[in-house]
C-alpha cells in the first residue's frame, strides 16, 4: 500500500450548488432531526442531488459501531434507538415528494438485529404515505443473521442494496469487522427469499486492488445474482483515513462499465464519483430496461 499522497487529477472536480433546493432540504433534515448520508459521509454529489431534491436518509442515528478505514461517519457507542425515526423519514420523503427514496444506515451491532426492523417500520411508513415511491434500502451485513434479513425482505423493498465496498483480498485492511464472503451470501441469501426483488453492490477504487481483482469482485457478485453495480473513486476523507492508492481515469471507469455490463449485470454505474445512490433512480430504469430487452431478445 502506497504511502505517499496522490495529487488529485483534473477529473474529480465537485460542482458546488447551493440554491434554494439545496438551502430547504438541508433546514428540514435539521427541523426533523435526521441524518443523510450524504453529509455524514461526505459525499461529493450532496451538491448536485440536493439541487435536484434527492436525498439518501441515514437512519438508526449517526454513531456506527464500526471503524471502517475508508468512512467518515462518527464511530462509537450508539446511546438510543428512536422508533419514532420511520415516521419522521417517510414525512421528508413526501414533503420532498420522491418517485425513489434511498434508506441507509449505519452498523448498529449493538442491536440483536442490527436495526433491520427500524429499516423495515421505514420502508413501510414510507409507502403509507407515498405509495408510489419506490424504496430502495442500502444494508449493512446484520452480522450475518438470516433472521434479521428476513424482516427487510419481508416488507419487500424495492431494492436490496449492501456494498462489497472493495475487493477480496484488500477487505480485512479497508473493512470493519465485515468479511466479504459474508457480503456475497448476504446478497445470495436476499435472492433466495425473494428472487423477484433485484440486488445490487458497490466498489470503491483506488484502494490497493488490481485491475484483475475488480473483474474477479464483478465475477463474485454475478455468482450471487447480483443485479445492479456501482463503481466509483475511493476518495480520502481526512488524514487519518486511507490514503488513495490510485486515481483511475474516466475512461478506466468506461471500460469498466462494459465488463460489467458483459457479465450480465442489468445495469452498471460507473464513474470517479459514481456513489452507491448516485442517479439511484435513473440505475432502476435502466436496469428494468435492459431486464426487458435481454428478456425480448
Amino acid at each position: 500500500m502506497s504511502k505517499t499522497k496522490q495529487p488529485k487529477p483534473d477529473w474529480i472536480r465537485i460542482k458546488l450548488t447551493t440554491g434554494d433546493n439545496y438551502k430547504e432540504i438541508k433546514s428540514m433534515m435539521r427541523s426533523k432531526t435526521l441524518h443523510t448520508v450524504c453529509e455524514e459521509a461526505r459525499c461529493p454529489n450532496i451538491y448536485e442531488c440536493w439541487a435536484n431534491r434527492t436525498a439518501t436518509f441515514m437512519i438508526l442515528g449517526d454513531i456506527c459501531t464500526r471503524a471502517c478505514r475508508f468512512c467518515a461517519v462518527n464511530t462509537g457507542l450508539p446511546t438510543e434507538l428512536d422508533l419514532q425515526e420511520p415516521e419522521r423519514v417517510a414525512e421528508a420523503a413526501e414533503q420532498m415528494n420522491l418517485r425513489h427514496c434511498v434508506v441507509t444506515s449505519v452498523a448498529r451491532d449493538d442491536l440483536k438485529d442490527g436495526g433491520a426492523y427500524i429499516f423495515a417500520e421505514t420502508v413501510k411508513a414510507i409507502r403509507r404515505r407515498l405509495p408510489l415511491c419506490s424504496v430502495e434500502v442500502l444494508i449493512p451485513d446484520f452480522m450475518g443473521s438470516e433472521e434479521a434479513l428476513k424482516i427487510v425482505m419481508d416488507v419487500k423493498p424495492d431494492i436490496l442494496n449492501h456494498n462489497i465496498e472493495t475487493v477480496e483480498r484488500m477487505s480485512d485492511r479497508v473493512r470493519a469487522k465485515a468479511k466479504y464472503e459474508r457480503s456475497l451470501q448476504l446478497l445470495k441469501n436476499a435472492k433466495a427469499m425473494q428472487p423477484d426483488i433485484p440486488t445490487k453492490s458497490s466498489i470503491m477504487l483506488g484502494v490497493g486492488e488490481q485491475w484483475h481483482e475488480i473483474l474477479e469482485a464483478m465475477d463474485d457478485l454475478r455468482s450471487v445474482g447480483c443485479d445492479i453495480m456501482t463503481i466509483g473513486q475511493y476518495l480520502q476523507p481526512s488524514p487519518k483515513h486511507l490514503n488513495v492508492d490510485k486515481y483511475y481515469t474516466p475512461e478506466e471507469f468506461a471500460i469498466l462499465k462494459e465488463e460489467g455490463m458483459k457479465r450480465g449485470f442489468s445495469h452498471v454505474e460507473s464513474g470517479p464519483l459514481v456513489r452507491s445512490s448516485y442517479h439511484a433512480h435513473e440505475q432502476v430504469k435502466s436496469a428494468e430496461r435492459n431486464k426487458e430487452e435481454t428478456v425480448q431478445s
